[in-house]
Order: C-alpha cells, then sequence, then structure tokens
C-alpha cells in the first residue's frame, strides 16, 4: 500500500515530521517497508535561479552560438555561451550557474562547471524546459514573465510538488487502512491514546452542496442479484468537460504512481485512494433506455472490455448492464469499451456500489483482470461509506469539469447491514495481550477506532464494529486493535518465564510419524507435499456432494479442498514421469477434508505411491516392475513396526483402485491399498502401473498401545513350523484362509504364510491347493507335539467346516 505523506496530512489535525510519521505508522502496525522522498521534477530546480539576458553576441568561431550576459542577481553577470536560436536581450530565462545540477528528461544529469565552447568562456547554462525537466520540448529556452526579479529561486516560481512516498506492508485483513482516510483514523486513535484524549478526529473534507442542472437526466437503476450487489449508488450529472486535471490533483496521483489521464478519471482514482472506495463513470449518452441493472448475463455471452479485448462471460460473472440488457462493464472489476468516459463526454451516470468480495475475486482471476477496484472489493468494502465517496466525487465533478447534478442520489439498499457485536471481559484482553491495560484506556482506544461501547459493567463491555472493519468477528481481534493503537513496541516482554512442566501424552505422534519417515525414507523413498487446495474436475458428482468448496478460490483449478489424497500426488507422479523420472517411490504425511452434517471435517492420513521398477537394472540382476506385493510387503513393514499384530486383510471396492484392499485392526479399517485404476491413471496422461495405499493416521494413533516403545526380548524358546496343503474352491482367497486360523484364537498361533499356490486338473474342476505354513511358539517354555497337534487338529476341522476345505495327506 502507497500513502503520501503530504495528502495524509490533509486529514490529520497535526502534522508530526515524515521521520516520526513512519515511526508512528510502524508502531500501529501499519509497517513501514520504505519512505523515500517524491520529486516531481527531479532535483526540484534546485540551484537553478531566474536570469535576465543583458547582452547578446554572436560566438565569433561558430555561427550557432550566442555570447550572452546575464544578471542573476549576485554580483557581476554572467558570461554564458547559449545555442539556442531565441535567446535576446532583456529576456527572464532560467538559469543554471556553476555547481547547479540539472536533471534532464532524457539522458544523466549534469553538474555545472566553468568551461570554453570554442575558446569563449562560459559560466553557466540559460536552459530549456526539457533540460531541467518541466517539459519536453527542446525548440529553445524558456522564456519567462518580464516582471521577474533576477535572483530569485526557480523553485519558487515553478513550485515542483515534493512529497515523501511510505511503502506500508499491509496485512490482507486490514483493508480499513487501504486509503489515506483510513490510515489518518489509526494516526488519530494513537494520538488519542498517548495524550489520554479524544481531540484528534479525522478533518474530512468539506462537500459542497452540487449545482442543479436545468434539464433532468433521470436514470433508474434495478438490481437483480442483490446477494452479489449489497447496495448500489448513483448518481447524473451533466455539463461535464472532459479534460486535464488541475495540477493538485495530477500531482496527489503522480506521487503515489498513478498516471493523470483526465479529470473525470483521475477524480475516481483519487476517491478510490482516499476513501477506499471504488467508484465508475458511465458516459451517459450509451446507457440505452436510461435504465442501469445490475444481473448475470448467459454463460458465454461475449462482452468487449476496455483493452479491447472480447470475452466470454461466465454465469456466475456480475454485471452492470443497460437498458436493453447488454453488459456496460463487469461489475467490481473493468469496464466496457463502448461505455466508459471520453474527450468526448458530456453527461455521465456515477456509480458507488458494494459488490460481494467471493464474486469480484473469482471474475477477476477466470479473466485475469487484477485492477485497483477489484483488489477493494476482494478484500471488503465499507458498506456504509458508498453514499459519502458518491458525494465527495460528485462535488470534484461539478467543482473540476463543471457538471451540475441532473438527478437526485439513487440509493439501492434492499437489507440493511448490521453492526457485529462482540464482547469481552477486560481479564481476557489483559491475559491474552500479557499487559494490564486499564478499562478506561481499552475504552478509549475502542472509541477512536470507531467502535461503539453498547454496554458495559465492571468486568466486562460489548461493542459494535464500525462497518469499515469487517475483519472484527472475535474478542481477540478487540485485544489486536487495542495492543496495535498502544503500540506493538509497548508490549512488555517479563524477565522470567514461569512454566509447569507436563508430560507428552503417549503414545507421542510426533514420535510415531519421525519413526515411520525415517523407514520409508531409508528405503528409499521420498517425502512429497502436495497441495491441500484441488480441482473439482477430477472427482465425481458423489465426491463432489461432500467435498469442502472454496468461497474464494485463486484460480478456476484451484476450487475445492481435496477428498482424497490420491489425485494430488498422481499429479506430482506424472510431472516426475514428464521428465523421465520413472522409477517412482513417493510417501506423503497430508489432510484429506469433507463436508459432515454440522460442520466439516478434516482426517489425517499417510500415503505411498510406487511406481517404475524396484530396482536398477544391472550385469548381476534384471530390473523388475513395482508390483502389487512390493507395495503390500512396506505396509505390513510399517503396521509390525508400529506394533500391530493380528490384521484382517477384507476386498474392497474402493473407488479409483483395482484391485482394492483394506487391512483391518480390531474391526476398523485403518489402509486401504490398491492398484491405481487405468480410467483414474488416464486422467493425468500416466501410461504406466501406479500403486497406491493410504493410512488412516488418526485411527493408527488412535490404536495404538500406550507406549511409543516397541522392544521386545527375543524368544528364549525355539518355534515349531507345522505345514499344511489345503485343496479349495478356485473362488475362495488366502484371506479368508488366515481369517479362518486367527478365529480359531490360540496364543501358541504367532504366524501364518502361504508358500505355494498349485492349480491342476488333477485337483478337480475349479480346484486350486495352498501351501501354508503354521509357526508356534511358547514364550515361557518349549512346545511339545501334544500341544501343536491339538492346535493343528482345530485348524483343520475349522478348514473342513468353514472353507470345505480337503487336507492333501
Amino acid at each position: 500500500m502507497t500513502i503520501s505523506y503530504n495528502w495524509l496530512c490533509e486529514y490529520l489535525p497535526v502534522k508530526p515530521i515524515p521521520e516520526e510519521l513512519s515511526t508512528i505508522l510502524t508502531r500501529i502496525g501499519l509497517e513501514v517497508e520504505s519512505l523515500e522522498k517524491f520529486e516531481a521534477v527531479k532535483g526540484s530546480l534546485a540551484g537553478l535561479v531566474i536570469g535576465e539576458v543583458l547582452t547578446t553576441e554572436k560566438h565569433p568561431n561558430a555561427d550557432k552560438l550566442t555570447l550572452t550576459t546575464v544578471n542573476t542577481g549576485n554580483g557581476e553577470p554572467l558570461r554564458i555561451v547559449c545555442g539556442a536560436p531565441n535567446v535576446a536581450a532583456g529576456q527572464k530565462v532560467v538559469v543554471a550557474p556553476i555547481g547547479t545540477t540539472i536533471y534532464p528528461v532524457n539522458g544523466e544529469p549534469l553538474t555545472m562547471k566553468k568551461a570554453k565552447i570554442r575558446g569563449e568562456e562560459s559560466q553557466g547554462m540559460i536552459c530549456a524546459e526539457d533540460e531541467i525537466g518541466l517539459g519536453s520540448s527542446h525548440a529553445g529556452i524558456m522564456v519567462l514573465d518580464a516582471s521577474l526579479q533576477p535572483g530569485t529561486p526557480a523553485s519558487e516560481i515553478f513550485k515542483p510538488a515534493q512529497d515523501w512516498i511510505y511503502e506500508i506492508g499491509l496485512t490482507p485483513n486490514r483493508m480499513d487502512a487501504m486509503s489515506h482516510i483510513g490510515v489518518a483514523k489509526d494516526v488519530c486513535a494513537f494520538l488519542n491514546n498517548l495524550e489520554h484524549t479524544h481531540k484528534y478526529q479525522v478533518q474530512l473534507p468539506a462537500i459542497k452542496a452540487l449545482p442543479q442542472a436545468a434539464t433532468p437526466l433521470p436514470i433508474s437503476v434495478t438490481v437483480e442479484n442483490t446477494d452479489a450487489c449489497p447496495r448500489y449508488s448513483g448518481i447524473s450529472i451533466t455539463g461535464v468537460k472532459v479534460g486535464p486535471s488541475p495540477d493538485w490533483l495530477k500531482n496527489h496521483l503522480q506521487a503515489i504512481g498513478v498516471r493523470s489521464i483526465s479529470n473525470i478519471v483521475d477524480i475516481t482514482n483519487f476517491i478510490l485512494h482516499e476513501t477506499g472506495q471504488p467508484l465508475h463513470a458511465f458516459d451517459a449518452d450509451a446507457i440505452k433506455g436510461n435504465a442501469v441493472v445490475v444481473k448475470n448475463l448467459p454463460q458465454g455471452t461475449p462482452f468487449v472490455t476496455l483493452d479491447e479485448k472480447e470475452r466470454k462471460l461466465d454465469a456466475t460473472d456480475l454485471m452492470i448492464c443497460n437498458g436493453a440488457g447488454e453488459g456496460m462493464s463487469i461489475a467490481g472489476v473493468f469496464g466496457g469499451l463502448h461505455s466508459g468516459v471520453s474527450d468526448t463526454t458530456q453527461h455521465i451516470f456515477l456509480e458507488s456500489a458494494l459488490f460481494n468480495a467471493g464474486v469480484i475475486r473469482t471474475t477477476s482471476f477466470r479473466h485475469g483482470l487484477r485492477t485497483d477496484a477489484a483488489t477493494r472489493f476482494e478484500k471488503g468494502v465499507d458498506i456504509s461509506n458508498t453514499l459519502f465517496a458518491l458525494e465527495r466525487a460528485a462535488s470534484l465533478i461539478c467543482e473540476l469539469a463543471g457538471g451540475q447534478a441532473a438527478s437526485a442520489i439513487v440509493d439501492i439498499y434492499p437489507e440493511p447491514k448490521h453492526k457485529t457485536q462482540v464482547e469481552t471481559t477486560y481479564a481476557y484482553i489483559r491475559k491474552l495481550s500479557g499487559s494490564n491495560y486499564p478499562a478506561d484506556k481499552i475504552k478509549n482506544i475502542l472509541r477512536s477506532l470507531g467502535f461503539e461501547v453498547l454496554s458495559e459493567t465492571a468486568e466486562s463491555l460489548k461493542v459494535a464494529v464500525p462497518f469499515s472493519k469487517p475483519d472484527i468477528s472475535l474478542p481477540a481481534d478487540l485485544v489486536e486493535e487495542v495492543m496495535r493503537i498502544d503500540g506493538l513496541d509497548n508490549i512488555e516482554i517479563p524477565t522470567h518465564v514461569t512454566i509447569s512442566p507436563a508430560l507428552s501424552v503417549q503414545p507421542d505422534g510426533e514420535r510415531v510419524r519421525e519413526k515411520i519417515a525415517d523407514y520409508l525414507a531409508g528405503n528409499g523413498f521420498h517425502e512429497i507435499f502436495t497441495n491441500s487446495i484441488t480441482n473439482s474436475k477430477y472427482f465425481t458428482p458423489e465426491v463432489l456432494e461432500h467435498t469442502v468448496k472454496m468461497m474464494n478460490n485463486l484460480t478456476v483449478e484451484l476450487d475445492v479442498m481435496r477428498p482424497s489424497m490420491l489425485e494430488t500426488g498422481l499429479e506430482s507422479i506424472s510431472y516426475n514421469l514428464n521428465r523421465k523420472n520413472e522409477d517412482l517411490f513417493f510417501f506423503e504425511f497430508g489432510k484429506t477434508y469433507s463436508v459432515l452434517e454440522k460442520g466439516y471435517g478434516e482426517t489425517n492420513h499417510l500415503v505411498l505411491y510406487l511406481t517404475g521398477r524396484k530396482t536398477t537394472e544391472t550385469w548381476m540382476h534384471k530390473s523388475s516392475p513395482v508390483d502389487f506385493y512390493e507395495l503390500k510387503s512396506y505396509v505390513q513393514n510399517i503396521l509390525n513396526q508400529l506394533g500391530y499384530s493380528n490384521l484382517q486383510w477384507v476386498e474392497s471396492t474402493a473407488a479409483d483402485l483395482q484391485p482394492a484392499w483394506e487391512i483391518k485392526v480390531k474391526n476398523q479399517a485403518v489402509v486401504t491399498l490398491g492398484g491405481v485404476s487405468q480410467q483414474k491413471l488416464k486422467q493425468f496422461d500416466i501410461r504406466q502401473p501406479v500403486w497406491y495405499a493410504t493410512f488412516n493416521w488418526d485411527k493408527i494413533l488412535g490404536l495404538l498401545q500406550k507406549s511409543d516403545n516397541f522392544y521386545k526380548e527375543i524368544p528364549r524358546f525355539p518355534a515349531v513350523r507345522r505345514d499344511l496343503a489345503l485343496v479349495l474352491d478356485k473362488q475362495v482367497k488366502f484371506a479368508a484362509v488366515e481369517s479362518a486360523a486367527r478365529a480359531v484364537k490360540s496364543q501358541l498361533l504367532r504366524d501364518i504364510n502361504l508358500f505355494d499356490v498349485f492349480e491342476s486338473e488333477k485337483l478337480g474342476a475349479n480346484k486350486k491347493s495352498y501351501a501354508v505354513s503354521f509357526t508356534f511358539l511358547d514364550t515361557q517354555k518349549t512346545l511339545t507335539d501334544k500341544e501343536i497337534d491339538g492346535v493343528m487338529d482345530k485348524l483343520v476341522k475349522t478348514f473342513e467346516t468353514q472353507l470345505q476345505a480337503e487336507i492333501r495327506k
């Protein structure tokens, strides 16, 4: 945000010096990133004086040079060699004596020195306007008013504008400080707090009564979309003369880097930076039907903007239309080519409105139109300020452009907004701020900022928030305002800090996460961080019903909070594959988001992505592609590291995974894994298999034992292995075999492993054989054959009854 010192001081009852004001702004949270001097004319004509040409004679050694003597009011006349064709005795001119530095419009600065030009001494320079930055003409020297006195400093005659410019690092929530009056309010509040008074008030400009036109020009206003346009004000002004702005207006705008265009446009820009309220002026003769309609036009409607580009409108773009239903401007963003003010405009319709921040931001980014007006609207505009800004602009137009009011002010405000009310306690303010603020000091600061105290007790107060501060809704926001105005550098830093030691909650989530991240990194995985905001086009309508939509998305592509981690990871994989990085092992800790019956939900995840080859091909080993079993091994190892056992494997119908499995712990699904479907891969133009696993990290941590120490003593007694060959129907999965075995619930059974699958016609139609090993262990003693046989008999009976298995002998 750029602020002019001279401009700001117009609204302050006192005028601190620039450096002091810089300190004040930084103390109240408007951090001054730079303070630089502004000069409308480089060098501000320092050292240049008015001179009188006393004599002229032809240079003896040059046809185009003239020898002159010039009285500069300082002793002996100066001998100056001049090359201008229009120099003559008796003229009053601008002189640069020896030692003066001049700043030409084009070229480098030049410091005057005593010199000899073609053998004749020259003690300075008689200046043309382009040589000292006053214009672009180089036809001859400047000839001034004959009444001027020699020796008068040129800066006193031309009065070049000087100023100090502040660049303020404004945070996004401070829309109230995006204007000179807004900053002035904060400065006055600071001064009031400094002296415990209310005498410092912003000096608002007086608004003169508008001259009335003899012939009225009423223009009706209709707002069809009141959600996108809660308030719309306007007035007709006739008899304007479009032309250059006066110097004071040009200087104000030039100081903050705004180019002067014409008096009408300059006034709307001036009001924007004075009050923070964007305005728009229409050529009234281009408003068909003498009617303004605020509405949405059909999808794909063509519209030509001021930059002469045709744009296709979206159905959500708010438009300012005429009585014929034709668009005149994109509301709050950019004007149309055929309705704006031109050099021939005589009648205008001036608009001052409030548009919905989300609508403006979406439209602005969609069309790539990042205008000052759009920036103001998307951060929020003071809805109570539209009439003041309109009247102020209308007054200036009548004063500077000769206009006359041709209608009463139209103000469409169907649902007047109520001020936000916030209640807090003095104890809360003191606790959160860390400062023992007296109650009177708190109230004085809030009143100085425009807050209205609705009620108060000895312990609490309730205030109404001014419309200029739409970001304030919580008691903590009031604390920030109090601390700001009291001065952020006044926050006390205690000499001693008292803390109460606390035991960390077990299991320690951060340590668990670090443990798994170290395991994955040690096994060749790379950690990635993807954007939690993604594109809605990746998801089906059923998924989008429960997806969190962005109200103020930065781009059209980033419009929802991700309901799944898969899509953002596939974007990263696609990016790498397109750059020939084809063997990828990624992991990511992240969150997904959803819409619940009441409010929103977020879930933490750990996800794995595998694609490409397991290892690089060498002369000893051939490379092989990553497969489901590679993914499965990493998933099982992670769960083992976390101390989980007795895992339940269940086939899943997870969307976008083929095949898909779920792993359950204590009947809760904690992992979903499988291969990404071809349809999903096609969305990201991926042509090789991708294997994916997602851990519900919240459930993982919730099911962990209450200690993150997973170490166990190595068994002192030997384990015993027994094998079975089971003949089963082909449809029976090994997961069913494992589930049936776990159902026996033997404390001795430690591990179940499938080590062979055999299929042959000799087994029978639609039959297959599983060779399964069972490992038994007792940590207290050596197992006997009788104990093991007892468990094996139970397993055989279970397989025969539940799975109709035949035991091969």
